[in-house]
């Protein structure tokens, strides 16, 4: 009988691909914006999912239901990387960083209003494809949303962000004035404008006539 040795498996002359595993981070907010300064490898992805649901509650808040709206909170988050070095107190992050939400909000608004007339070029049934969708929401409640939120696109940039902030975010007065960068009694005075003129274009909109006479705010005739 012949014996046949065993023939061994050809061994691999290419070293196996080395496996980059980032680096988590665990902290605080003063200990994170001194990983963020210092390019810490994990410090960016724990910053992105410590806030990205605020960034983008405040994004929504602002400027509605929008299809653009992961662009717009990728440019807050980059907004926020680039200028973290200006943050004086560490400790303030989620604040501050509710106003570069804010001004980014703005900055999205301001540019939408000066190219609104390239909208009568859009094709409207294009436009509900690409808008994403309110889960959850009875139809009743959308529509009320939608008029909101119609209404707020004739309100002057500045007011528009006030009366967000304020009624629909439920920001207090100190904090819509320190997320939009300005006084208290400038915020005041926006706010103001700001109520009456959501109110005089909301009383024209049957999908908010029982919304309105529900409530206590914004009673009257």
């Amino acid at each position: 009988m012949t014996v046949v040795p065993r023939q061994r498996a050809p061994q691999s002359t290419t070293r196996p691909k080395s496996v980059v595993v980032a680096m988590s981070f665990s902290g605080d907010d003063t200990a994170l914006v001194a990983a963020l300064r210092e390019n810490h490898p994990g410090a960016k992805a724990a910053f992105f999912d410590r806030y990205a649901r605020q960034v983008e509650r405040i994004i929504t808040h602002v400027i509605g239901f929008d299809r653009e709206l992961v662009d717009v909170v990728q440019e807050v988050f980059a907004n926020a990387l680039g200028s973290i070095h200006t943050l004086e107190d560490a400790a303030a992050l989620k604040r501050w960083l509710s106003r570069v939400a804010t001004l980014t909000a703005r900055k999205v608004l301001r540019t939408r209003s000066r190219r609104a007339w390239l909208r009568l070029f859009a094709d409207s049934e294009d436009e509900e494809r690409l808008e994403p969708p309110a889960v959850g929401l009875e139809q009743e409640v959308l529509s009320a949303l939608r008029a909101v939120y119609e209404v707020l696109d004739g309100l002057p940039a500045d007011e528009r962000i006030a009366f967000a902030l304020r009624f629909v975010e439920g920001m207090e007065l100190t904090e819509v004035a320190a997320a939009t960068n300005v006084s208290l009694s400038t915020a005041k005075r926006r706010l103001k404008r700001a109520e009456a003129h959501f109110l005089a274009g909301a009383r024209r909109r049957p999908e908010l006539s029982e919304w309105l006479r529900g409530g206590s705010r914004w009673e009257g005739p």
